[in-house]
């Protein structure tokens, strides 16, 4: 009778080293370097101070040549230091060219532009966006189509219907032609297509909110980033705009910018004076920025990272 030895089951906590060694490398999940914070060079920082003092300088200049008289203005080696002129041409600027009616005029136009372009863009764009009804696609081009026409084509039409209305050298004339924008439903149907989520809409409809109720508690709300920066946009443009006010308005009712124009209408204008004008015009932009400036740059950074 013979015996047999029983089985033993191999030993897997013999394992050896070269067998751990023969296993296939496993992939990185990630590309070298991924996560890393990456620093600036040298030639970024040059490329930086070079576009930075690029863009200060024009404003320093204004600064300069309106602090100093028209023949140091005009030398042949103009001065890079603030003269001790500003607070007279200053005066002089404000009395000649009558600029607080023209500013009070400015912010009465660039507010109610703004305002109605963000209420009537945002409307149109959640429309063009969300919304399905016929003729959706063809009225969205002849929208954009409308980009590609110069605006001094329609000057002569929208003269005449101003004139018509009785709304010459009045301020309606001004801001009745610009409430709303074609780059502005179209710039906010672009950001609603990505930010607003249809379910938000379908969650709404379902607890009983009419149109109304959404735009104003679903819509608004996702379109504040992108209502901040038309908004800011839409302010600056309306604010130092020139040509169409220049034909509107009369020299009893003007605007900041068409008021700057009557400093150097003159023969021999003075151009420190024009110069203190011209800062004059600057100063309640730089205050909006910097009031906004946050909310403005959240609202870019907000649609560069969309999608």
């Amino acid at each position: 009778m013979t015996t047999t030895s029983p089985i033993t089951a191999p030993d897997h906590r013999r394992v050896s080293k070269a067998a751990v060694g023969d296993e296939p490398p496993r992939r990185r999940r990630f590309k070298p370097g991924a996560g890393r914070q990456h620093h600036a060079g040298p030639f970024a920082y040059f490329a930086l101070v070079v576009v930075g003092l690029g863009s200060i300088f024009p404003l320093y200049w204004t600064l300069v040549a309106a602090s100093r008289t028209q023949d140091e203005v005009l030398d042949t080696t103009p001065p890079l230091i603030p003269g001790g002129n500003l607070f007279n041409n200053l005066e002089a600027a404000w009395e000649q060219a009558n600029l607080g009616k023209a500013i009070v005029n400015t912010v009465i136009v660039s507010s109610s532009i703004t305002v109605a372009t963000l209420f009537f863009c945002t409307l149109a764009g959640y429309a063009f966006a969300k919304m399905r009804f016929k003729g959706r696609g063809a009225l969205m081009t002849a929208v954009i189509a409308t980009l590609t026409i110069p605006p001094q084509l329609s000057v002569v039409p929208l003269f005449m219907m101003m004139s018509d209305i009785g709304w010459g050298g009045q301020l309606e004339s001004v801001i009745f032609p610009t409430l709303v924008s074609a780059f502005g439903v179209f710039f906010m149907r672009q950001y609603l297509l990505e930010a607003l989520p249809y379910e938000l809409i379908e969650a709404g409809r379902m607890d009983g909110a009419n149109n109304l109720r959404i735009v104003w508690s679903i819509v608004l709300p996702v379109a504040r980033p992108a209502m901040m920066v038309l908004g800011m946009l839409t302010f600056v443009q309306s604010w130092n705009d020139f040509f169409w006010p220049y034909l509107a308005l009369n020299q009893q009712n003007p605007t900041l910018q068409v008021a700057l124009g009557q400093l150097s209408a003159s023969y021999v204008p003075d151009q420190s004076i024009v110069m203190a004008g011209a800062l004059i015009s600057t100063l309640p932009l730089l205050v909006v920025f910097v009031i906004f400036g946050k909310q403005i740059v959240g609202g870019i950074m907000s649609g560069a990272v969309k999608g």
